[in-house]
């Protein structure tokens, strides 16, 4: 695949643009003193002001807040792809499928819960492909197998479908969830070899960097679990890091795990300082807040290294998400009383 059709330079120009207006480590330590409503006051002020206000007269507090996330997270990607010519637009669509599996996650697990449809709604982001009229349709039903014949047509129907009878036997959505992750991250990197240099190279070593990550939060999720569970479940192809045989292995033991992440030279002469976290989390939710941190730190590193290639519109996608997500784990931690030490506990910050 060539980027040469691309018009890389003008939308990594906007994207800079953007990413100059994300929020930075003064602005949380402001959020954290602030309760719901000072959090939409001061997101008013912001980039966010077009949401807020549109969505204030329906909303208000938490509610607000999320529904101002979502939304404006969307407005952000959505038009990446509007911007976006030739190759470029494959190579960014492709990775957005993830609120895709977000959004069919989130349905999911709404059905199996039986939440209220106007709730499963709260926490979609519609930045993927699924139109707006399957996503309604979804909210309708109120069976599983019903939300999987919805999707007949789609890349998510097969996968989907295969889960369903483990789902039916275990009664748990680990099948339907890996399904879902499989059929993205397994697809990310169809079709574009393994290019050794220029923006190509560094676009395939972001994703395979991604997969990587994805199976050791895989592995020490198991781990910590105790579950008797089969790794090979949850293994992801197309990283460099792990394959099945590692996974089984270390799925047992931590500080070997954080060490064969450690000992890979793509990961360990790049990311020290995130690999330092890792060996000081104590507990799971630590571990993969610092995983978070050094992909953002990874993606960082890639685009300086190529600053007009994809790399750079992916990495400001990593760095958007993480905004939304500090923002609303913030709002959520003072809504139940959270101290600010606890709140600040769960944002990422590199």
């Amino acid at each position: 695949m060539s980027l040469g059709a691309s018009n890389t330079e003008y939308v990594n120009a906007r994207v800079r643009s953007r990413r100059a207006k994300l929020f930075d480590d003064e602005d949380y330590r402001k959020l954290v003193r602030m309760g719901p409503s000072g959090i939409a006051r001061f997101m008013e002020e912001s980039e966010y002001e077009r949401e807020i206000n549109e969505l204030g007269a329906r909303f208000s507090g938490v509610d607000l807040i999320e529904y101002t996330l979502n939304r404006n997270l969307a407005k952000h990607f959505q038009d990446l792809l509007e911007w976006a010519e030739g190759d470029l637009y494959d190579l960014i669509a492709r990775y957005l499928r993830k609120f895709d599996v977000w959004n069919l996650k989130t349905i999911v697990r709404g059905i199996y819960t039986d939440t209220a449809a106007e709730e499963i709604r709260t926490d979609l982001i519609r930045a993927g492909e699924l139109d707006d009229r399957t996503i309604d349709r979804l909210l309708e039903v109120d069976s599983i197998e019903d939300a999987v014949e919805i999707l007949d047509g789609t890349i998510y129907y097969e996968p989907l479908s295969a889960g369903l009878e483990e789902f039916e036997e275990t009664g748990t959505l680990v099948p339907l969830e890996n399904a879902l992750d499989r059929e993205f991250y397994e697809h990310l990197l169809d079709d574009l070899g393994r290019p050794q240099e220029g923006p190509e190279a560094k676009y395939v070593e972001f994703l395979q960097a991604e997969i990587d990550f994805r199976n050791a939060r895989n592995a020490l999720r198991l781990a910590r679990s105790g579950a008797d569970l089969d790794p090979a479940t949850y293994y992801i192809e197309g990283g460099v890091l792990f394959d099945e045989s590692d996974l089984n292995r270390l799925v047992t033991d931590y500080d070997e795990l954080v060490d064969h992440i450690a000992e890979n030279k793509r990961y360990g002469d790049r990311l020290a300082g995130a690999l330092d976290r890792l060996r000081d989390a104590d507990s799971l939710i630590q571990f993969e807040h610092a995983l978070d941190a050094a992909l953002l730190e990874y993606a960082d590193t890639l685009s300086s290294i190529y600053p007009v290639s994809v790399s750079a519109v992916l990495s400001y996608i990593l760095a958007k998400e993480r905004e939304v997500e500090n923002i609303r784990a913030i709002a959520r931690g003072r809504e139940v009383g959270l101290s600010e030490n606890e709140i600040e506990e769960e944002l990422v910050i590199l």
